[in-house]
């Protein structure tokens, strides 16, 4: 009997439902390959949910997505959207969407193609044979840290937000990072600012335990943030599992993104201790190339192929999408953002049909 795994789809807005329906047909397709069938529901989020519903995440597509057995999405937001207040805006509905499926843990690889060593910035000898996965902390943090707000100060309009973590959300948050490098090369790195903010010392004081009582084979090394910033750009190679929280994973994982030459090659993760996991690129919605067929889709591929690993455990569909990529890369196609001297330029849709014929012209699964 064919399984069928049920994927609920949340398209949002800008290049979000361009980028979803190339990963769906190469989902589609590999899942015949395998012998498994895909069962989609759409549900609005952010910006798409407000002109539907009024809010950013409705009843209805956080339930969708709490039954499915993995969520796929693409992006959200719009700046015709900035001006609502900050609870009906398209950014709070995905807040609201990890909280309410409980994914505290975001996971994002960061492994340079051999065909795009020369679309990076930085040279060669910089990036060749860099492989490494940032673990970023996705529930606490100053993202979802309370009190905040704005108030009126006697010299004027104060605004404030709180950096919180508790013993438990860092523990949880480490076991999952150290697990990772325990898969992977043996080292963890931990990022924090633990010269200056409390909750960075006990984030650090917190690591170290779990370290000392259930790791002590990892390598373990620490990092204040600003560091690590510049370290990823000096000697990427020297990371295998970076560990952070919300706010510095946020933003050291999209300087991290840049290692490959685009943010639109980057892939993410978010899982909780139980349930579904949420599939997404770490990119934005790029509004401003939206509807032009302009996209680059590997990302939201590549969330795919994460999304059948982890999420579904068809680990040979998963490495099917991935080669896939690397073969029309390495045939020197390229969307806008990773043109160079030589390659052959393509549009979202484009890819996605370059990509599906890779899939079809492969070898038979087994």
């Amino acid at each position: 009997m064919t399984t069928t795994h049920r994927i609920t789809l949340l398209a949002g807005d800008g290049i979000g439902p361009e980028i979803t329906a190339v990963a769906r047909l190469l989902l589609e397709a590999v899942g015949r390959r395998h012998g498994f069938s895909l069962s989609f529901n759409e549900q609005p989020i952010g910006g798409a949910a407000i002109d539907a519903t009024g809010e950013p995440l409705p009843a209805s597509t956080l339930e969708a997505c709490r039954q499915a057995d993995a969520v796929l999405m693409g992006s959200i937001g719009a700046p015709r959207y900035d001006t609502l207040p900050r609870d009906k805006r398209p950014e709070t509905g995905l807040l609201g969407l990890r909280r309410g499926m409980g994914l505290f843990a975001n996971l994002r690889p960061v492994a340079i193609s051999p065909s795009l060593i020369d679309a990076s910035t930085l040279r060669r000898e910089v990036i060749e044979g860099v492989d490494l996965m940032v673990v970023r902390e996705l529930t606490g943090g100053i993202y979802f840290g309370t009190p905040k707000g704005r108030v009126d100060a006697e010299d004027g309009v104060r605004a404030f937000n709180t950096m919180a973590y508790s013993d438990h959300e860092i523990d949880r948050i480490a076991r999952v990072a150290f697990e990772l490098a325990r898969q992977r090369r043996g080292r963890l790195c931990s990022v924090d600012k633990a010269n200056v903010l409390d909750v960075s010392q006990l984030w650090r004081e917190r690591v170290e335990a779990i370290h000392l009582t259930s790791f002590s084979e990892i390598s373990l090394s620490h990092m204040y943030v600003d560091n690590a910033a510049m370290q990823l750009v000096r000697d990427p190679r020297q990371f295998d599992v970076l560990l952070t929280g919300n706010l510095f994973g946020d933003i050291l994982s999209d300087e991290a993104a840049m290692l490959s030459g685009s943010i639109g090659m980057l892939p993410s993760a978010s899982l909780g201790e139980s349930g579904p996991g949420l599939f997404e690129p770490i990119h934005g919605s790029a509004p401003d190339i939206a509807g032009q067929d302009k996209a680059n889709p590997l990302a939201t591929v590549l969330s795919a192929a994460m999304l059948l690993r982890i999420g579904l455990k068809e680990e040979e569909a998963a490495a099917d999408l991935e080669q896939a990529v690397e073969q029309v890369l390495a045939a020197g196609y390229r969307t806008a953002d990773l043109m160079a001297p030589g390659c052959r330029p393509l549009g979202c849709m484009a890819m996605g049909d370059q990509l599906l014929a890779a899939v079809e012209n492969s070898p038979s699964a087994g």
